[in-house]
């Protein structure tokens, strides 16, 4: 409890209004979508944004923070499909809210506390079940990847603790697993942190030496100056110039691991 509480902390200053995401969105060219994907008696709402391109494109999962499946979060995903990707981002609150609504029919303090009590089996089964309707999407090119930010971030590191077909996981701010999960990670692993952000750069020394020893590729890299959530802060208009520098910085690095893992 007392890490939740930590985590809905330093992830509270990133749930401010999104109108300018929204607009954004908006002003999109590609196609967006949401599918409602279907396993064990669950029906998960998943929004999808495709890239515009002829050729097939790997797809990206993407895990929302604990604030559910915002505009800032569509956002996100429609900024990475331009790069080239099918993303899908899965609302983990979807048939948890009011009238089997999903994360649109949360408040912040209602999303923050039903996210932070989500079943660890269920949510790995909505992810494993998006990633498996993505990949079967005909525009795929049945390569995958996961990222996610703040508590999307932990989950990323865990999902790739139970996906061994992934190419690559990148975690945006997010604590890793245990050490005995960690065994059971494939893909290289990599790590995008805030300077500012102690409690979660307090655990990269322990991640980096369980995976060295355990012989599995993880790379972080600490944005000095950054506050965590520094990906959403980065972006709203009043970014300040470490937040806005870092986020930069961390979408030129995940652009060009996924060109080269691809």
């Amino acid at each position: 409890m007392t890490r939740l509480l930590a985590v809905l902390t330093l992830c509270f200053t990133a749930a401010n209004a999104q109108d300018w995401a929204k607009q954004k969105l908006e002003q999109s060219p590609r196609h967006h979508e949401f599918v409602t994907v279907k396993h064990d008696g669950r029906s998960v709402d998943t929004f999808i944004v495709y890239p515009e391109s002829k050729a097939k494109t790997p797809v990206i999962l993407m895990i929302h923070e604990i604030f559910g499946l915002t505009d800032w979060v569509k956002d996100m995903a429609d900024e990475l499909a331009a790069a080239g990707y099918i993303v899908v981002a899965p609302d983990l609150l979807s048939g948890m809210g009011a009238n089997g609504g999903g994360s649109s029919s949360f408040d912040q303090e209602g999303a923050i506390q039903a996210v932070s009590h989500l079943p660890p089996d269920q949510v790995t089964a909505d992810l494993n079940a998006a990633a498996d309707y993505g990949l079967k999407l005909p525009a795929s090119n049945g390569k995958l990847f996961v990222t996610g930010f703040c508590w999307g971030g932990g989950q990323t590191f865990r999902f790739a603790t139970n996906r061994p077909d992934l190419r690559g996981a990148f975690v945006f701010y997010g604590p890793p697993p245990d050490k005995d999960a960690m065994a059971h990670i494939k893909a290289p692993v990599y790590g995008f942190y805030a300077g500012n952000d102690a409690r979660i750069d307090a655990t990269i020394p322990d991640a980096t030496a369980g995976m060295k020893q355990l012989g599995k590729t993880y790379e972080p890299v600490t944005y000095d100056g950054a506050g965590h959530g520094f990906m959403r802060a980065g972006e709203a208009p009043d970014a300040n110039d470490a937040n806005r520098k870092a986020r930069s910085e961390s979408l030129t690095r995940l652009k060009s691991l996924l060109t080269h893992l691809s």
